[in-house]
């Protein structure tokens, strides 16, 4: 079992005395950066100039340069920007004003775990990655609470890696709640794998079968709406507070008899091995040639794809339930 690394374990002496440069300032850009200015970290932005974000972080109260310069300015860099943007803005922007001895700081371990970063040797390569959507992360800052988070050394110049990731990680408000020390191996293949399978594939293309199932049975694309989508946030709220038999205990023993004998029969040997695979084809790498290669491509298939899910019967019908629950 993993190890919980808890505030009063980490002081922040010092990364007080570098500057952190955040590269990006999208929603984790601009949540991480936020939370670590207000741990009393000097804390820079790094963008491409012209761009809306340039104002609003200016705004926001933050010196703003060009990605090149922030990094000739700071000693720890975080990468927040998109992945597939990440090698080209470090090729061209970051390798050649990076200093030696400098932290290079990832959220997700992909770009460095499937070699489209490959850092200079005399860096230190950190990963610190929030278990939340930046919004949510500052949110629990400002309230002065947390949300969970994990850090990984994948390169140790200085010595001091272990050191700055961990007070890196409780400036931006991780420690209190926990830190897990993970690996870049882990961290990415887990992360592919939970999307992949659960969190996102697995979950909506279950819920848009139960609804196919129902409508093609005749019945009301509302009332389906309803039973597989809609009460699907009371089950995770559910599951995300109480854990699954926390869950089991809250709904009605027709729903506990029926979920646990028909649950299994669904999810089944079969999807289990399809899972398998999915897992395999992450670690072995053709996931990451596969979404690398759609990237070159303008990413032609995936626009193809949320385009026909924008256009699903149960987006039509799932508007107008929003709007009626919501206005």
């Amino acid at each position: 079992m993993a190890r919980i690394i808890r505030d009063d374990e980490i002081s922040i002496e010092l990364i007080k005395n570098k500057t952190v440069a955040v590269i990006g300032y999208g929603s984790q850009g601009e949540a991480q950066a936020k939370n670590i200015r207000d741990s009393g970290v000097k804390t820079i932005i790094g963008l491409r100039s012209g761009g809306a974000s340039w104002k609003k972080a200016s705004d926001d109260g933050f010196e703003v340069y060009e990605i090149g310069e922030a990094v000739k300015r700071s000693s720890v860099i975080l990468m927040l920007i998109p992945d597939p943007a990440q090698p080209a803005v470090y090729r061209d922007h970051v390798e050649p004003n990076v200093s030696k001895g400098s932290t290079l700081v990832f959220a997700h371990a992909f770009n460095i775990h499937y070699r489209q970063i490959v850092p200079s040797p005399w860096l230190d390569v950190v990963l610190v990655a929030p278990k939340a959507p930046g919004p949510a992360l500052r949110d629990a800052y400002v309230r002065g609470t947390g949300v969970p988070g994990l850090i990984a050394v994948h390169q140790d110049y200085t010595g001091n890696a272990s050191r700055i990731v961990r007070e890196l990680a409780k400036a931006v408000g991780l420690s209190r709640i926990g830190l897990i020390e993970t690996s870049f191996k882990e961290e990415v293949e887990t992360d592919l794998f939970g999307e992949q399978a659960v969190l996102c594939g697995g979950v909506s293309s279950l819920i848009k079968s139960g609804f196919e199932i129902l409508v093609e049975a005749g019945y009301q694309p509302e009332v389906a709406y309803f039973e597989v989508l809609n009460e699907l946030k009371l089950i995770v709220d559910l599951v995300w507070s109480k854990g699954l038999s926390g869950m089991w205990q809250a709904v009605s023993d027709t729903a506990k008899y029926g979920g646990l004998t028909r649950g299994p029969y669904l999810i089944d040997e079969e999807v289990k091995r399809k899972m398998r695979k999915l897992l395999e084809d992450i670690q072995t790498g053709v996931f990451a040639r596969e979404w690398i290669l759609e990237n070159s491509s303008n990413q032609v298939v995936l626009k193809t794809l949320v385009e026909k899910e924008r256009s699903h019967l149960i987006e039509n019908v799932g508007r107008k339930i929003r709007s009626m629950i919501y206005g």
